[in-house]
């Protein structure tokens, strides 16, 4: 299956989205299943001329005879994720970073953002994306459209959260600091993230791991560097996260690549 990711060239879109992936269709690819882990990302993907079948921590995508498009929202994941491609497909994914996606629709919450774009003029715009074949140009049909859709927010609570849940302060600490009750932060934090503050925290300190140990093998340091209370602490949060303990992790996955996905 070949995948390929890109940065946002354009720079008013990189503060705001991660990259698109884009998998293309291959008549010879034999069925391909792996594993995806939790992030903090909202994933928006559309697949072309699909049927997708999913359940809690299962996705399967087989070809359809007739031709659609498929949009598919991952905007709370918490548990590892089997991706089960039957054939090859051509699909298109946006990788917005926390509170991005806010700066290119118009709902003021989570639960609100998938019926907002479902309505919109997105899937037309995917449509088009995925019927084109230069690659060039499909990345300018989807960030003129991203650009089209920009527009400023005034979300600063919500950035100044973000911002604290990478510190060391505790969730007591952190309303305290911005002058709101505990329950507060958890309300902001599951309105915009879609999560509350604790899990939101856990995803993200995975994910900083997986980013450090390109530089580090050892747990311990990767324990203390990204505010895990021990090595302990890391190896429970990564058997709930991953299923499997952070050695065979490493082992298994290249946390390299932009993708990181163990294959199965």
């Amino acid at each position: 299956m070949k995948v390929t990711f890109y940065q946002p060239m354009h720079s008013v879109l990189k503060d705001y989205i991660e990259g698109y992936y884009f998998i293309e269709k291959d008549d010879h690819q034999k069925p391909v299943k792996y594993l995806t882990f939790p992030d903090n990302y909202f994933i928006v993907s559309a697949c072309q001329d699909v049927s997708v079948t999913q359940d809690k921590g299962w996705v399967e995508i087989t070809r359809s005879s007739s031709e659609n498009i498929v949009v598919d929202f991952v905007f709370r994941c918490s548990v590892p994720t089997e991706i089960f491609y039957r054939q090859s497909v051509n699909e298109v994914t946006v990788y917005f970073k926390p509170l991005g996606i806010y700066h290119f629709f118009n709902a003021d919450k989570s639960e609100d953002l998938e019926q907002e774009i479902l309505l919109s003029d997105f899937t037309d715009i995917m449509s088009a994306v995925l019927k084109e074949s230069d690659r060039r140009m499909q990345i300018e049909i989807l960030e003129n459209y991203c650009l089209s859709k920009f527009r400023p927010r005034d979300l600063h609570l919500a950035y100044t959260l973000l911002n604290d849940f990478e510190t060391e302060m505790n969730i007591e600490e952190i309303a305290k600091k911005n002058k709101i009750t505990r329950q507060y932060v958890n309300k902001v934090s599951q309105r915009y993230l879609a999560k509350p503050a604790s899990e939101f925290r856990k995803i993200q300190r995975f994910r900083n791991v997986l980013i450090s140990n390109k530089k580090s093998r050892n747990l311990t340091e990767l324990s203390y560097e990204h505010l895990f209370y021990d090595q302990s602490h890391l190896i429970k949060d990564f058997k709930e996260l991953t299923r499997i303990s952070p050695g065979k992790f490493f082992e298994h996955v290249d946390t390299e690549k932009n993708n990181v996905w163990l294959f199965i």
